[in-house]
């Protein structure tokens, strides 16, 4: 068992500032290079995790900066969505691992598995939900885990699994009760090297590409008892708690994107001329560019309004919906309009626009699409 000493907290305002010094001098120069190439930024990773950026939002008793606030850890993940948002998925993919382990897991279990996401060179991790037939029906899942000879026999296949092709350790949803929709479903540990667990390949994505997302299969795959976290059937809870605080932590990475896509056209259309004054002076510009700022900043306050609720112990499914709507939405805007007001400069693959356009689109798709989140809001209106 693996096991690290308890740290102290980080001190937020730090961490704050490692932050944004890590996204504009770190991941911000080689964005676009990494976009480019496709690579794993394993580099950028290790120098993460060298300042604690990879285990900020993880408990102290595991060697995590026990930044517990949601709040908190929004400001964080806006500064460095801003420097890369791709890249900061990379960084981020252990405090989602953790998610489920600290929502289901037994205190041996994050002993276990925790303390390595803390580490120097914290292990690729994965999460294993959606499937090629069940995406935003989660409930659906197909996934079986059979009961055998002190463990569980898995078989299915998962889709769109982020570092699925290289996961070291991957929590897979499946179901012990075929046919029982979210009664049955229960969630797993599974380790590279367990027999039956097969990763990859890889997708070809058209934006977020330095952050790789693959198949995985389960073809009988045995895990230990050991390895279920939670009762049978606990899956289904764990997994909408899950959902909610990701759904405000992605809002969060939205609103840095789209911040940094209109940055950028606001330095473009302030140093810009056409028909001898600054593009901004003409209107179809700077309103194109208000609108943009308008979206932003009520996406902001959204995110802040989810993340406080949550923090307070209050149900926060419906504002964590509203968070992930608006703010994705918004991104794509804003990145649209970069795009737009740049022209031709913001088309070309050497502008951080176009990637910016093309990374934004996954936001309203992953976590549950932007159709899921209106239909969630529609029926808090009427229960």
């Amino acid at each position: 068992m693996v096991q690290s000493a308890p740290t102290s907290p980080l001190d937020l305002d730090a961490l704050r500032t490692a932050a944004q010094s890590f996204a504009r001098e770190e991941m911000r120069p080689v964005a676009l290079r990494y976009d480019e190439t496709e690579e794993y930024p394993l580099d950028l990773l290790r120098r993460a995790a060298a300042l604690g950026l990879t285990r900020y939002d993880l408990p102290t008793d595991y060697g995590g900066g026990g930044v517990e606030s949601l709040r908190d850890r929004c400001e964080v993940i806006e500064e460095l969505s801003w420097g890369d948002s791709p890249i900061f998925w990379v960084i981020a993919q252990g405090g989602f691992f953790a998610g489920p382990l600290l929502a289901l897991g037994s205190e041996e279990q994050k002993q276990r598995w925790l303390p390595p996401l803390c580490a120097a060179d914290p292990p690729a991790c994965s999460v294993a939900i959606t499937e090629p037939e069940h995406g935003s029906d989660a409930a659906a899942i197909e996934t079986t885990a059979v009961p055998r000879d002190g463990g569980y026999v898995l078989n299915g296949r998962k889709r769109f699994i982020g570092n699925g092709h290289i996961a070291d350790l991957c929590i897979v949803f499946a179901t012990v009760e075929p046919g029982s929709r979210s009664r049955g479903i229960t969630a797993f540990v599974v380790e590279q090297g367990d027999e039956g667990f097969v990763r990859g390949p890889r997708l070809r994505k058209m934006g977020s590409r330095c952050f790789p997302a693959a198949d995985v299969a389960f073809e009988d795959c045995f895990v230990p008892a050991d390895r279920r976290l939670g009762s049978e059937g606990d899956g289904f809870r764990g997994l909408m708690s899950v959902f909610d605080v990701a759904r405000v932590q992605l809002a969060a990475g939205s609103v840095g994107l789209g911040r940094a896509a209109l940055e950028l056209a606001v330095e473009h259309a302030a140093a810009r001329e056409a028909f001898g004054r600054p593009i901004h002076e003409f209107q179809a510009v700077s309103f194109r560019l208000a609108d943009a700022k308008l979206k932003l900043d009520q996406a902001r306050l959204l995110t802040q309004r989810a993340a406080e609720l949550a923090d307070t112990g209050s149900p926060f499914s419906t504002e964590a919906a509203m968070a992930k709507l608006a703010a994705s939405e918004a991104s794509v805007f804003a990145a649209s309009a970069a795009v737009t007001t740049l022209g031709g400069a913001g088309y070309i693959r050497d502008s951080l626009a176009q990637k910016w356009y093309r990374d934004a689109k996954l936001d309203e798709i992953w976590d549950g699409t932007s159709d899921i989140m209106r239909l969630l809001i529609a029926r808090s209106l009427f229960t």
